[in-house]
This record gives C-alpha cells, structure tokens and sequence, in this order.
C-alpha cells in the first residue's frame, strides 16, 4: 500500500524562514497594547482568555464588577491589555481593568476634543474642590461647580451631574472638568429663547434667585428680572420672605423690559384687578365689616378686609372705657374682629376702623343716667400726682381732681386721702363726651365752709391760734381751726429782713396771730403776728400804766395823812 506524502510536511524549512515564520505570530501580540480575547474557562479566582496566542491568559476574577461576574459566560469576546508575553513561568499575563481605563482614557480625550459631555459622580470633597468619578478620577475646582458660590459642598457628594472636559493629559493621568461651563452655554440658550420672545404685557414664569429687602429677583430662563416689593401685592408687604422662598415657582407680568440695559421689572399684583378700585363703595363709611388681624404696631392693629385691602384699627379706637396702651392687650395676629367702617381714602389706599363702635357707647349711659350733680360711688383704680381715678360699675373711669378734694386742707398728694380698691362717694361734675373724660368731686359731698362758716369765723381783726404746717421762704403757713390754712407774710411775721424764718419758726410749733384779711374768692386768709404784738404790747402798756396810776395815787394819800389833813375814805 502506497503512502502519498504531505507536500506541507514534507517540505523542509531552512532555519531562517523557521525563526521568521514565529516571530509573526507574536506581531499582533506586543506588550502595552489592547486586543480582542475570547473567554475560555472561569474558574473561581480567575477567568482563562484566548487571545491567539500560543498559550492562554489569565485575568484575576477581582478585575471584573460584581454586576458583571454573574453574567458572564464562556465564549464573551473581552478587550484584553497584554501586560507580559511571558512571565516568569512562561505565562501569558492579561489585564481587563487597564484595558478598560485605557478605553476609558480613548473616549474622555474624544470627548474632550468634541466638547462632549460627560456624566460624573461627586466622590468627595478637597482642597479647592471636589473629585468627580467620570471613569478616573477627575478634579472639579470650586470656581467650576455652579454660577454662583456653592455654600454646602458637602450636600454635593454622592451627586451625579453631566461635567465638560476642560483639560486633559492622559500621560500624567489629570482631568480637570467643569460644571459652570455647561450651565453657561444652557443659561445663554435659555436667554437667547427668553429675549426673543420678551414683551412688555408677557405673562412669564420664573424661578425665586434671590430675596431682598426691596423685592425679589427671578430667574425667567438665563435672564434675571426683579419683582419690586411695591409690586408683590395690593396690600401691605412687610417683608418679600413674608411671600416666597428661593425656589418658588411664579407666574409674573412683564411690566417693563429695557432693552439697552437688559433691566426687566415684573409684577405679581398686576395679574389681577387693583381691589381699591371703588373702595368707598365697597365699604361705606358707618357699615359693619369683618376681618383677620395680620399685623400690629404700637398704634393700632392692620385688618385685612379681603386680600389685597387692609384697614387700621387705631388703639384709641378699641376701648370706650380703657386706655390702651398696646393693641396686643386687645386682640392677636389671625384674630377674626368684628369693626365698623370709620372713614375711606381711596387715593391715600387708607381705611380707619373702629372697634369700640361695635358695641354700645357706655357714655351715652352715663350721661342719660348721670346728670351733673348726682353722687356716685365707685373703687379707687389708680392715684396719680395730680388726682385719683374711681371706677363706675358701667367701666368708665372719672377722675377726682386734687384740686377737688378739700375745700379747706392744703392736699399735697392724693395718696393722703385715697388708697387704690378702696371705695369712695363722689359727685358728678363734668361729662365730656367728645373726649370721653368724666370728671368727680369729693370736696362737694359737703356744703363750701368758704360761703358762710369760715368768713363769720375768722373775722378780720380776731385773734386766732393754730399749728405751723410749712415755712417757705415768703412765709409761714399755720393750720387753723377746721382744716383751714392762713398765711403769715415775711413781713407780717415781726422778724427783721437778717432773720431766716426757719430760725424761729418750727413745723408744729403753736402760734397765735390776728387776722388781717379774708379772700373769699381767692380762699386765703392773712395773718399777723407783727400786729398781733403790737396789739398785745399795747394792751400790756395800758395795763401798766393803770397799775402805775393807781400806785401814785395811794402813795398822795398817805403824804396828806401824815401832814394830818383828813380826808374822807369815800368822795
């Protein structure tokens, strides 16, 4: 039996042509470069690839992600990166994870150079920035994460955003991106869109950017307008944080847009018609109206009557019968009151109301139930310097004057004749009903001494004792008899001009004093201790010289006795 022959194998090969031939077969194969393996065998710890090459590789299973190892199967085609031909047991060593940055590294530099995006996550905050996983890690400085300065930095971590390469170098292994560049060209679209179709009458939403005392800035679509606080609302703005938060979306008007600057003023309030329209006829002045207290000053209490129309409730409008001080004493913030229409000013955007006048007017009861005249009784609320304040059960206050408080005692302090709580008569003596005062007389539950007792009393010319009560530097006055005062003049107190009156004159000292004059009109009574000497020294003289001529004569009748002329014991 013949045998043929392989012609292949027959052939002989030289030893040249033999080291050529296997030199081509490592061509394809250089170390540092990627090719394409077939997965022959997964093992525990590893996965087996054939790439071609006379022996397999070996890739470590830790190289793969966790997502990735169950799916994979023997036969997936993986990009490989040939570290080593041969080792140094003459194995074939393998990397996916280098094949997979290198990749990586492929795609960001094309990116790059075609001004791509890229999606990036937040991993952690640095020093002047913040490092961003977009495959490798890539450094984006704080001047690059937003249009404005970022506060949190750390609410950015874990994060996901798209980024622009702005810088790369594969051989160093940086990447530097940004995040403001893309908000930059988004942001000048949006303005580009927004002030192409801008008109003054626009509605437009925007977003809340920025909140100051004076207004609010929105953002319309890469183009910012204001929304002045005057434009908020109809009504009273306290604050534009009273109204929105940064972030809040709002349907606004365009009011004005100024081209050359770029400036646009926006209106909320004018989307609807202004409520002070024909206000007086609304709320007629004298009408009874309904409201929610939403504010409150020191002078009153701002009541809105519906959204957009506030009226003021003025303190001195709440009470008829107290003083109030503060309207936080009457009523709170989101209080329903009941007030009555006082008076409108459209043009001033003004409404005055009244409280008090929602109940019935308690003077109109005093002065129906009260003439002039009629004594009361009520409780000492409250002493002042000039006066004590009793209250009437129907809680009105009537003040009884200091000067209405005796007819005859020098009163320094109504505190000497009233206590608080303690309950006194009086008499009406006025009621003002305009200024809602009522004024009280003590000293008039009894008859005036003044008309009649104290002027047949003290009579000029009657000599009078009574207590000194003060020394001033005019004079000195003396309590009399009946709680009457009289008043001894500098002049009239015999001292010479050098004398201090506090020198010879003591508080509580006795003094007796002859009357000189009376003043019904003025209520003061003169006094005289000059005169009153002058009348005692006179008194004492006569005396004297009465005693004096009775001595003389006995003194002749005893000369002519003794001479023996007898002279008759009775002429």
């Amino acid at each position: 039996m013949s045998t043929m022959s392989n012609p292949i194998i027959e052939e002989e090969f030289d030893e040249a042509t033999l080291a050529a031939m296997y030199e081509d077969t490592f061509r394809n194969f250089e170390e540092g470069t990627i090719t394409e393996g077939r997965v022959v065998a997964i093992q525990k710890d590893r996965v087996i690839v054939d790439i071609g090459y006379k022996s397999e590789g070996v890739i470590p299973m830790n190289q793969f992600l966790p997502d990735e190892i169950p799916t994979l199967a023997i036969g997936d085609k993986l990009q490989v990166y040939i570290e080593q031909r041969e080792d140094s047991d003459g194995n074939l060593v393998l990397s996916k994870e280098k094949a997979d940055k290198m990749k990586i590294w492929e795609e960001l530099e094309v990116s790059h150079q075609e001004e791509k995006e890229v999606q990036g996550k937040v991993i952690s905050r640095i020093k002047g920035g913040m490092m961003v996983d977009i495959g490798v890690k890539a450094f984006l400085p704080g001047s690059q994460i937003d249009l404005t300065p970022v506060r949190d930095l750390d609410g950015l971590v874990g994060k996901t955003f798209p980024f622009k390469i702005i810088k790369i170098n594969h051989r160093r292994g940086n990447v530097v991106i940004s995040r403001r560049a893309l908000l930059e060209e988004t942001r000048d679209k949006k303005r580009q869109t927004t002030l192409a179709t801008l008109a003054e009458g626009q509605k437009i939403e925007g977003t809340v950017k920025n909140i100051t005392d004076y207004g609010a800035f929105l953002d319309l679509g890469g183009i910012d307008g204001l929304l002045h606080i005057t434009d908020i609302s109809w009504g009273r703005v306290g604050h534009p944080s009273d109204m929105f938060s940064v972030g809040d979306r709002l349907e606004v008007l365009v009011l004005k847009y100024d081209k050359e600057t770029g400036r646009i003023s926006l209106g909320l309030k004018q989307k609807s018609a202004d409520p002070w329209m024909d206000i007086a006829a609304k709320y007629p002045e004298g009408n009874r109206v309904a409201g929610k207290v939403v504010s409150l000053t020191d002078y009153g209490a701002f009541v809105e009557l519906e959204p957009g129309v506030e009226g003021l409730v003025h303190v001195s409008e709440m009470s008829w019968t107290h003083e109030v001080r503060h309207p936080s004493r009457v009523v709170a913030v989101g209080d329903a009151i009941d007030a009555q229409v006082l008076h409108v000013d459209q043009q001033g955007r003004k409404i005055s109301l009244g409280m008090k006048q929602t109940a019935p007017n308690p003077w109109d009861i005093i002065q129906a139930r009260y003439p002039v005249g009629t004594r009361i009784e009520g409780k000492v609320k409250s002493v002042t310097d000039f006066g004590a304040f009793i209250g009437l059960d129907e809680g009105i206050d009537g003040l009884i004057h200091i000067s209405d408080m005796s007819w005859t005692k020098h009163i320094k302090h109504p505190s000497e004749l009233f206590k608080k709580t303690q309950r006194v008569e009086a008499v009406i003596l006025r009621i003002d009903k305009e200024k809602e005062r009522l004024s009280l007389g003590y000293k008039q539950l009894t008859p005036d001494p003044w008309e009649s007792e104290i002027p047949s009393r003290y009579q000029v010319g009657a000599t009078t004792t009574g207590t000194v009560a003060k020394i001033a530097d005019f004079g000195v006055f003396v309590e009399l008899e009946g709680d009457v005062e009289g008043l001894i003049h500098i002049s009239e107190t015999g001292q010479d001009s050098q004398s201090k009156l506090e020198e010879v004159f003591k508080i509580g000292d006795t003094i007796t004093a002859k009357v000189v004059k009376v003043d019904i009109e003025e209520r003061k009574i003169a006094l005289s201790v000059r005169e009153y000497s002058q009348e005692t020294d006179t008194q004492d003289l006569e005396a004297f010289n009465s005693s004096q001529g009775s001595v003389d004569h006995s003194l002749g009748r005893a000369a002519k006795n003794k001479e023996g002329t007898a002279e008759p014991e009775n002429e």
